[in-house]
């Protein structure tokens, strides 16, 4: 009779063993729900960056339309100037040596 368990050991066991189950079951669901939870963050982190960037590229262009830099002014044929003498006084020669 030594090998023999009683029947309340073995319900209990049968207990033990099915609240492990419960318990691995539980826990492996509690980490996809994690995983499902995290691949949601990072997709919908992407698509807001990737909204940022093209609201930010969409604004540069609008801006750049709208504050187009004016004409430049086309270059018209003027009168030829006859070059000019300086104004200043050129140097002149001292001559008294520099003592």
């Amino acid at each position: 009779m030594a090998g023999r368990r009683p029947t309340n050991a073995r319900t209990q066991r049968a207990r033990v063993e099915q609240e492990r189950a419960r318990l691995h079951a539980a826990r492996q669901e509690l980490h996809a729900r994690s995983v499902r939870r995290r691949v949601r963050d990072n997709t919908v982190a992407v698509v807001a960056g990737a909204l940022i960037v093209v609201g930010a590229i969409v604004s540069q262009v609008l801006h750049a339309e709208a504050t187009a830099p004016a004409p430049k002014p086309s270059p018209t044929a003027s009168p030829t100037a006859t070059p000019q003498a300086p104004t200043t006084p050129a140097p002149t020669v001292s001559e008294t040596p520099a003592g």
